[in-house]
């Protein structure tokens, strides 16, 4: 057998072996059951890890062939031109990767999340190396670029705090006792106001926080009836 043809043997081989290791790799990675925030960063690192295994064993099977290894060797020579040209060429994919392994440790917004990005609502789909796919209410795919997002204000809608808040207004009469009904009052939420005075009247907010988002008209209505109790049993009545 000829050597270039053993050569070129090799040479295939060594790109077989490449991407058997990296479907391996991604078989590996991809076995997980991860939380969103988790899968995200996953994802991205498994399209991370498989292009860079195939890029180094394709680079590495084709400098087998010492035809190809000579014409590297010219090319290596004038690198720097080369570089430039292809700097500027890539630029913006580049920028877009740099942005997708950004998203993934950042995590602006993860595969399922609720977003609205440049006036769109819809949900993440996909977050690609240099692409993020988002699914809009009408079934559509806004397809963004990484670049954009990190660069551009996100509103996500999942990711949000546990706490809710209760907030009760309550009527009493605005007379000498006004501040002392609202001292009494302090004494069931956070932040107690004085929000309008209309006449004889003066209206009172009362806010309270609570844990759980779910149960927040009940503890609006448990504070209906703790005010209640308070004004009723006279504490700073006017």
């Amino acid at each position: 057998m000829p050597e270039f043809s053993q050569r070129l043997l090799v040479a295939a081989a060594m790109i077989a072996v490449a991407v058997v290791v990296a479907k391996l790799a991604d078989w590996r990675i991809a076995r997980h059951d991860l939380a969103p925030g988790s899968v995200t960063r996953y994802r991205v690192l498994r399209r991370t890890v498989v292009a860079a295994i195939v890029f180094v064993g394709v680079m590495s099977a084709l400098l087998v062939i010492p035809q190809i290894r000579a014409v590297a060797g010219g090319v290596l020579a004038s690198s720097a031109v080369i570089g430039l040209v292809i700097g500027f060429a890539s630029q913006r994919t580049i920028g877009n990767v740099v942005a997708g392994l950004l998203i993934a440790i950042s995590q602006p917004l993860r595969l399922g999340d609720e977003v609205e990005v440049q006036g769109t609502k819809g949900v993440v789909e996909e977050i690609g190396l240099t692409y993020t796919w988002i699914r809009t209410r009408d079934n559509d795919r806004l397809v963004v670029p990484n670049e954009k997002l990190a660069s551009e204000t996100i509103r996500n809608s999942t990711i949000r705090s546990s706490l809710a808040l209760a907030e009760v207004s309550v009527q009493i009469p605005a007379g000498a006792g006004l501040r002392a009904a609202l001292e009494s009052l302090r004494g069931e939420g956070e932040e107690v106001y004085v929000t309008a005075l209309e006449g004889e009247n003066a209206t009172i907010l009362v806010r309270k926080w609570i844990p759980d988002e779910r149960a927040a008209e009940r503890a609006a209505s448990d504070l209906r009836l703790a005010i209640a109790e308070r004004l009723a049993a006279g504490d700073g009545a006017a």
